[in-house]
């Protein structure tokens, strides 16, 4: 085993109204200098106001950058205000967290996670994911000194996006099948610890069903709980194996086949359903769990051609071929993709 270091926040806070807190949190970390806030256009008003009263409160002084997505574009355009002294502050949805966290790792400064969403795990772990014409990489990057997530904050975005967060952290349950076959096929190392975390984040989902509502702080905590122990998982493992196998080869297959795709949990939940199929696994529980906390299980819920979801099926071994899963090194025939599409209902 080697001497690899495991990033972890210094720091976590989930509570409601904790972004009012955010100048004192700043001063208590000696993070004071100076601050530069990452955000989005449409969460500035929610969240990006609230954290410079809180600043302008410390008397802590701030730049303000919005970006829209999730690009290298934008992530040049905040590095042209990071110094030396900075703090990155990434007050957002996922896009706009990982252009914090890619800005401020390639120029060594520290990041602040503070997340208005809960749509997926990236909002711990040190990866990011940016786009590329048609496709989106995953980057190295590295874990904020601290969380932020005001969970009042954070019930008040769409429930879509909360319910797309459920669905990427019950796909950790097909993750971890994969990345336990190519332990044993592949001799791929393997980390019980993180494995462990993975699961545990994904029952806190499965068993919590019917307390996940629209508009419901606790639901919203739940859900951000999960999802930091998602990304601590990550962490643990040097990569994002505990949370990313086979059903997010597929996401990203169908990333690159369409013009819109849906949101990345929701895709990944499809996938989920499918691959526990090929698993040989409980795939209507999968199925029970996503239409407890309303993610879509099909096709036509997400707007997605029977023809794109085959196509992506077909291509997802071709993602990352280092990346063994259950759809092994060549794939599935258009025959059994219809097949398995066809018995888990995801196409009709």
């Amino acid at each position: 085993m080697s001497n690899r270091k495991i990033q972890m926040p210094r720091e976590v806070y989930i509570d409601p109204g904790i972004i009012k807190d955010t100048g004192d949190i700043c001063k208590s970390l000696h993070l004071d200098k100076k601050i530069l806030i990452v955000t989005g256009f449409h969460t500035y008003d929610i969240g990006a106001k609230p954290v410079i009263e809180s600043l302008e409160k410390a008397d802590i002084a701030c730049d303000v950058v919005k970006v829209d997505n999730a690009s290298y574009d934008s992530i040049s355009e905040v590095e042209e205000f990071i110094t030396p002294d900075t703090t990155v502050l990434g007050v957002g949805g996922g896009k706009v967290i990982d252009v914090a966290k890619i800005s401020s790792y390639n120029q060594d400064v520290y990041f602040v996670s503070m997340p208005t969403t809960a749509s997926h795990d990236g909002i711990v772990s040190p990866l990011a994911s940016i786009k590329n014409p048609k496709t989106s990489i995953s980057a190295s990057a590295h874990s904020p000194i601290a969380v932020i997530a005001d969970s009042e904050v954070i019930a008040q975005s769409p429930f879509r996006l909360l319910s797309a967060g459920c669905a990427d952290l019950i796909s950790n349950f097909t993750a971890i099948k994969d990345w336990e076959l190519a332990h044993r096929l592949k001799h791929e190392s393997f980390s019980e610890s993180a494995a462990a975390l993975s699961i545990m984040s994904a029952h806190l989902i499965t068993d919590n069903i019917a307390n996940i509502k629209p508009n419901l702080e606790p639901s919203a905590r739940i859900v951000m709980k999960s999802l930091f122990s998602g990304g601590m998982a990550i962490s643990i493992a040097g990569s994002s194996r505990p949370a990313s196998g086979s059903e997010h080869l597929f996401s990203h297959a169908l990333d690159k086949i369409l013009d819109k795709p849906a949101l990345h949990g929701e895709q990944c939940g499809i996938g989920t359903i499918m691959m526990m199929y090929l698993h040989s696994g409980d795939w209507r529980a999968i199925k029970k769990a996503l239409e407890g906390v309303k993610a879509p299980t099909t096709a036509r819920e997400v707007g997605i051609a029977d023809e794109d979801i085959i196509e992506a099926l077909m291509m997802a071994h071709k993602i990352r071929p280092a990346r063994y899963t259950i759809l092994g090194d060549n794939g599935i025939s258009e025959e059994a993709a219809y097949d398995l599409a066809q018995k888990t209902g995801v196409i009709e």
